[in-house]
C-alpha cells in the first residue's frame, strides 16, 4: 500500500489566514522550524496509478497540483481518483468536494466512469451533506455524484471497485459532528468514523483516525493490529485555545482527545509496539508544529511523528 499524506492540519489550514499565533506568525516570518501545511487528507493506492482519498478538504485543488500522481495525463478529462472516502463532515474533510464540480464524463484509464465523484460517507453524514450542508444536491447539478453507503451496522468489510487491492472497513468513534449538523448536540452512530484499510496481497493495514474524542476498546484493538496509525493531533493541551485567549472551548468539548496529559493521546499510543505512530489534524496552535519545541522532542522521544504535506512511505 503506498500512502501520500496531501495534508495534515485542522481546520483552517498552517498558517490560518486571521491567525497570529505564535506558529502562524512564524511561518509568515520564515522561520526555518515552522513549515506551512495544508488540510487534513490522505491519498494510498495499491498501485501508484489507481488512488483513494481519505477526505477532501477545501486545499484539494492544490493538494492535487502538488502530487503529480493525481494529475490528469491520459486524456483531455482526466483522474486518477477513483474514489473520496469521508470519515466525519468537517469542513476541512469535505468541503473540497465543491471544489471538483467540473466534471462528468471523466475518463478512468481506457474507460468512461461516468459521475466524477465516487463518494464514500455514513448514512448519517449522508444526511447532514444531503440536507443542513446540501453538498450533494448542488453536486447532482454539476457533475453527479455516486454516493455509496459506508455499513457501520454489520462491521461488514468492503471494497472499491476501481481500487484494486484495497479492502475498507469503518470503525465508528467518539467525537462531535460539525456545528451546522443538527447531530451536534445529540450524537448519532457515524457521525465520526475511523477508516481501516487493509492491503490484500502484503496483509498490512492502516489506521485513519483524525478525530478521536476517546479511544474506545474496538479503536484500541485496530490500533494495536495496524502497521501504521493516522490518529488526532489537533491540540496538544485540554487548554490549548483557552490558554492562548482565542476560545474558552476545552479539547475534549470540541471532540478532541488530547495529546498531552493525563488518557492523552502520548498514553493511549505508548504500549502499542507494533504500528508506526503518526498525529494528523494538528491545529495552527499546537506547539509540535515546531520542529525545535520541546513539545516536539517529547513527542520524538515516545516515538510519535508529526505528520507534513508530501509525507509518503509504503506499507
Amino acid at each position: 500500500m503506498l500512502v501520500h499524506v496531501l495534508g495534515c492540519t485542522a481546520g483552517g489550514g498552517f498558517p490560518q489566514w486571521n491567525c497570529n499565533c505564535n506558529n502562524c506568525s512564524g511561518v509568515r516570518d520564515g522561520r526555518p522550524s515552522l513549515k506551512a501545511r495544508t488540510q487534513s487528507s490522505i491519498a494510498i493506492s495499491s498501485d501508484g496509478k489507481v488512488w483513494v482519498l481519505i477526505n477532501a478538504s477545501p486545499d484539494i485543488r492544490a493538494q492535487i497540483e502538488a502530487f503529480p500522481a493525481l494529475r490528469p495525463r491520459r486524456a483531455i478529462r482526466d483522474s486518477a481518483i477513483a474514489a473520496i472516502v469521508l470519515i466525519d463532515g468537517q469542513l476541512e474533510h469535505c468541503a473540497g468536494l465543491l471544489s471538483l464540480y467540473q466534471g462528468g464524463g471523466l475518463s478512468f484509464g481506457e474507460r468512461m466512469i461516468g459521475p466524477t465523484l465516487n463518494v464514500y460517507c455514513t448514512d448519517a453524514l449522508g444526511e447532514d451533506l444531503t440536507t443542513t450542508l446540501a453538498v450533494f444536491p448542488l453536486l447532482e447539478r454539476y457533475c453527479g455524484v455516486n454516493r455509496h453507503r459506508i455499513d457501520i451496522d454489520t462491521g461488514a468489510q468492503w471494497l472499491i471497485p476501481q481500487a484494486e487491492g484495497l479492502r475498507f472497513l469503518a470503525v465508528p468513534v467518539k467525537s462531535r459532528a460539525p456545528i451546522y449538523s443538527p447531530h451536534r448536540e445529540n450524537p448519532h452512530r457515524g457521525d465520526t468514523i475511523a477508516l481501516w484499510v487493509e492491503d490484500l496481497r502484503s496483509r498490512r493495514a492502516l489506521l485513519y483516525a483524525g478525530a478521536l474524542g476517546d479511544v474506545d476498546p474496538e479503536v484500541l484493538r485496530r490500533m494495536e493490529q495496524a502497521d501504521c496509525v493516522f490518529v488526532d493531533g489537533t491540540f496538544w493541551s485540554d487548554q490549548e485555545t483557552a490558554a492562548l485567549g482565542i476560545s474558552p472551548v476545552l479539547s475534549h468539548q470540541r471532540g478532541h482527545l488530547p495529546v498531552a496529559g493525563p488518557g492523552g493521546m502520548i498514553e493511549v499510543l505508548r504500549p502499542l509496539k507494533r504500528p508506526r505512530k503518526i498525529l494528523t489534524h494538528v491545529n495552527n496552535t499546537n506547539p509540535i508544529l515546531d520542529e525545535t519545541s520541546p513539545e516536539r522532542a517529547q513527542l520524538a522521544l515516545e516515538g510519535v511523528e508529526v505528520a507534513y504535506d508530501g509525507m509518503e512511505f509504503e506499507l
